[in-house]
Parts: structure tokens; C-alpha cells; sequence
């Protein structure tokens, strides 16, 4: 974990063993704007605000709960 102005960042790999998830998928999230990134000085290394991470931890079901139902299958067309 690194601290930048008192607040704590993890890097790439940490953040994905904390979510339990491939580096792929931790790009995916932050393509798809539920995780934002910051460049780590001017190496191509990301880094992502410990806050940011664990908010995403608890948007994602815990493993042995029932999955959310996918929105087409409870939403009527207008």
C-alpha cells in the first residue's frame, strides 16, 4: 500500500487480489467506470484509491447469495 497525501493507494495487484479478480477484469471495471485509476509518476503503473476499492467490494455479491436478476428479465419494454 502506498500513502499519497495521507490517503491510501494499492497497486494493481493488490487491488486485485483484494477484489479476487484478474488484472483483466480490474481494467474492465475501470473502462466501464466503476473503478477509477491514477497514474503512479510517469511509469505506465496504475494505482486505485483503497476507499474506491473497498466501495466496489461491497457492490459485488458475496459467493453464496443469490445473484441479482438480470435487468431484462424484470423490465417491461416502454
Amino acid at each position: 500500500m502506498i500513502e499519497i497525501y495521507g490517503e491510501p493507494y494499492l497497486t494493481a495487484a493488490e487491488t486485485c487480489e483484494l477484489l479476487g479478480v484478474k488484472p483483466a477484469t480490474l481494467y474492465a471495471y475501470v473502462s466501464r467506470g466503476v473503478l477509477k485509476s491514477y497514474r503512479q509518476g510517469i511509469r505506465r503503473a496504475r494505482l486505485y484509491r483503497r476507499g474506491d476499492v473497498q466501495r466496489v467490494l461491497h457492490l459485488r455479491p458475496s459467493r453464496g447469495t443469490r445473484p441479482l436478476p438480470h435487468a431484462a428479465d424484470w423490465m417491461g419494454d416502454p
